[in-house]
């Protein structure tokens, strides 16, 4: 169903990002993923009595990227406090989080949507915390507990409510994605539960200036499910109005199979978390200098990468947006590029245009169908680049290099090896050519007749018969001119 006009959705998003750090939040566990149930646990962060909590720098290091990154302002002092509330897989009976004094606050992340437009979105704050454990209700037997994941620490990224549509959702989510991941802090892998999202959604009519009720949508594990709620919630609080009723505050959870959102708890039932100041961790200060040093390990963030990706190497944006998507594929192209250059190719825009064509087109798909990283392609950028650099020296044609492409796949040799091995060198001699196109031409004498009388489009025809005819090693730059020029005769004769 189409959004209904009369309306605006307001939207504000909560991100969870677990860190990559090797240890948790405030004890030495591993914070390893897939690792047998309750064994990553101590006395600390499972809350013992006359345990404490030694806060782990790393969690500091990686907030303070983020935040420099998203452009926050960073507080010298911050104060870690005790969320409190009782659940089964929360075994201290709190989590240590932050509430009044947060380390990062308001900063920003500019998006692109579809059509071009970009947006700036507010973020409120960035604050530290830890994880709590996992309840599992999906098996034959009681819900089941693993507090592997108490203690893993978190950033927790809040968005201003600034975002109007489940599109823009989506763009905001996938630019905190290719930042936490471009750090290096974060995985991003919301399938594993390391990058998390709840959605607090109210409608109002449009021109209105006041808020409406919120409802907060909780459980989305892809960015598709973030989108398909927030639409699901939108059209449900609009329709609701419509029929003269009034939206509850309340929390809801997405039900992926069923493509609905159910209820959790209401405004009533909801927590009062009681925060107050931890009183076993000290206030962290961060001066200047720590500050400094962490900005100097700032990497090239996805949105200056594909600016100066379409500035100084000339590619359409959409090839520029596709190639940054990832840290690794950002990085594979531009070693493709650096070696093409190496190796005396100096037209920068061209060797650009070409690694991203292949990149896009046969890189990604071969990792794709592998399901591997993209580390592990056996087509490392030297061999590719090299590759790309016969085809632009006339050693071998486009059709030719998919097939060494592919043996490349099963070989470690280099590209020249394979072609020379298995005689697979572009036919660049003009008698060998111009003979073939005489068979062609002379066995196809209704589409020379067809082209004569003014049908342009019979000319490709002639070039596929002819590279056909030379199993894709004639040139096609020497094949296009002969034929031009053969046809061209039978013009004037």
């Amino acid at each position: 169903m189409r959004p209904d006009s009369r309306y605006e959705p307001v939207i504000g998003l909560e991100v969870h990002a677990q860190l990559l750090t090797a240890s948790k939040a405030f004890c030495a566990c591993s914070t390893r993923f897939g690792n047998e149930p309750n064994s990553n646990v101590c006395p600390v962060c499972l809350g013992m009595p006359g345990t404490l909590p030694v806060l782990n720098r790393n969690l500091v290091e990686f907030i303070l990227l983020m935040g420099l990154a998203t452009d926050c302002t960073i507080a010298a002092r911050s104060v870690f406090a005790r969320k409190n509330y009782f659940y089964p897989d929360l075994p201290k009976g709190y989590q240590i989080s932050q509430y009044e004094e947060p380390i990062c606050a308001h900063g920003s992340l500019e998006i692109e949507l579809a059509d071009g437009e970009r947006k700036r979105i507010g973020i409120t704050r960035i604050h530290m915390e830890e994880d709590a454990g996992k309840s599992i209700h999906d098996m034959d037997v009681d819900t089941l507990v693993d507090v592997n994941r108490c203690g893993v620490p978190l950033i927790e990224i809040v968005s201003e409510p600034d975002l109007r549509s489940p599109a823009e959702a989506y763009a905001y989510l996938t630019g905190i994605r290719q930042i936490v991941t471009y750090l290096g802090i974060c995985d991003g892998n919301m399938e594993e539960g390391s990058l998390r999202c709840d959605a607090n959604v109210s409608v109002r009519r449009k021109g209105e200036y006041r808020f409406g009720t919120k409802t907060e949508v909780k459980n989305m594990n892809s960015f598709r499910n973030v989108e398909r709620a927030l639409a699901f919630e939108i059209e449900r609080q609009v329709q609701l109005i419509e029929d003269g009723g009034k939206v509850e505050q309340e929390t809801l959870l997405w039900d992926a199979d069923q493509n609905v959102a159910v209820p959790m708890r209401s405004k009533e039932e909801a927590h009062d978390y009681r925060y107050f100041p931890d009183p076993d961790l000290v206030p962290v200060l961060v001066d200047e200098p720590w500050i400094a040093r962490v900005r100097s390990q700032l990497p090239e963030l996805p949105a200056a990468r594909r600016e100066r990706f379409v500035e100084q190497l000339g590619l359409p944006r959409y090839d520029a947006a596709v190639l940054t998507t990832e840290r690794e594929i950002a990085e594979y192209f531009e070693s493709v590029v650096e070696n093409l250059q190496q190796s005396g190719r100096k037209n920068v825009r061209d060797n650009a245009k070409a690694a991203s064509n292949w990149v896009m087109t046969d890189i990604l798909r071969v990792v794709s169908e592998r399901k591997v990283p993209l580390a592990a392609c056996p087509i490392e950028p030297p061999r590719l680049a090299a590759l790309l650099g016969m085809i632009q020296d006339g050693t071998i044609s486009g059709t030719i290099a998919k097939q060494v492409f592919d043996i490349m796949l099963d070989t470690p040799d280099d590209p020249m090896k394979i072609v020379t091995e298995r005689g697979l060198l572009q036919v660049s001699d003009a008698d060998a050519i111009a003979r073939v196109i005489d068979e062609v031409l002379g066995a196809n004498e209704q589409q020379v007749k067809k082209f004569l009388e003014g049908s342009e489009k019979v000319f490709g025809y002639f070039v596929g018969e002819t590279m056909k005819k030379m199993k894709g090693k004639g040139n096609p730059k020497l094949i296009n001119e002969l034929l031009r020029t053969k046809l061209g005769q039978r013009k004037q004769a």
